[in-house]
């Protein structure tokens, strides 16, 4: 672990922590003497899968093609994000892989995320978009998350050259990535922390509740304000303001139809898995 001198040691967590149900994660606080993690501070958020704690923000990695992009994914792992507090920032990755009509195409509809996130296209070819992590990172922790082989550590080797992580191949035979981060580790880069995390490639839900979904998906709840009913899910309720958006051609079609697939799969858990 590091201290503000960025000098590092090695340490154990006491024995205590086993009785406290407590373990320390990437991104804790902590306080220490020559051997041992003696406390750990108060965190301001926790992510369980993977486990990193007092995030900033979330560097949402989506290829363009190998594996080609999906919408489902970005509002998965947005709504996650949202869940957590934390900021998301999307990255469109290997726009060299697709040619101009494709990539206006995916421009277009991106356009709808635009009024709500930061949205970067990079490359790590022609080295696209790489200027603007310069002033992303800066006294942030930060997370590099996405799906399998989006290209999360081939771009943090674009942005720090020592880093050398390592990088596989897409599985013709499956169409997604191999996973090449086995598991999460901070870097300093550009004046602040990054944490490269293993990949996914399906997301669950166990931790939120279904009626705090609507509030995640930050369009829709800047929309709600004008539904009829306070607590409005969005789905078959009368004078619902999203509802009528939608069908005005104001809310991208996809967005809305992952929306209620989530809010399907949640109602489906089983209840001992939800909290």
């Amino acid at each position: 672990m590091r201290d503000e001198s960025n000098i590092s040691h090695e340490l154990k967590a006491r024995g205590k922590f086993r009785h406290t149900n407590e373990s320390p994660v990437v991104g804790d606080r902590v306080i220490f003497d020559e051997k041992f993690i003696q406390e750990i501070l108060e965190r301001k958020n926790i992510l369980n899968r993977p486990p990193l704690a007092n995030v900033d923000q979330t560097i949402i990695i989506n290829s363009c093609k190998e594996p080609d992009f999906s919408f489902n994914l970005l509002d998965r792992f947005l709504l996650l994000i949202e869940h957590e507090n934390i900021t998301p920032i999307i990255v469109v990755t290997k726009t060299d892989l697709m040619n101009e009509e494709e990539l206006k195409e995916l421009k277009e509809k991106m356009k709808y995320y635009e009024k709500y996130y930061r949205v970067i296209y990079t490359s790590t070819i022609d080295l696209t978009g790489t200027e603007e992590f310069k002033y992303l990172f800066k006294d942030k922790i930060n997370i590099f998350a996405g799906q399998t082989g989006a290209g999360k550590s081939s771009l943090l080797n674009v942005l720090d050259i020592n880093l050398d992580l390592k990088t596989d191949k897409i599985s013709k035979a499956l169409g997604r990535g191999k996973h090449t981060t086995r598991h999460s580790e901070m870097y300093e880069i550009f004046g602040g922390l990054v944490a490269d995390t293993p990949g996914f490639s399906k997301l669950d839900f166990f931790d939120i509740k279904e009626e705090n979904v609507p509030d995640c998906f930050v369009d829709f709840f800047e929309l709600s304000s004008e539904c009829k009913f306070r607590g409005c899910a969005h789905l078959d309720e009368p004078k619902c303001n999203v509802k009528k958006e939608l069908e005005n051609g104001n809310i991208l079609p996809s967005r809305y139809r992952n929306y209620k697939l989530i809010l399907e799969e949640i109602k489906s858990q089983k209840p001992m898995y939800r909290k």
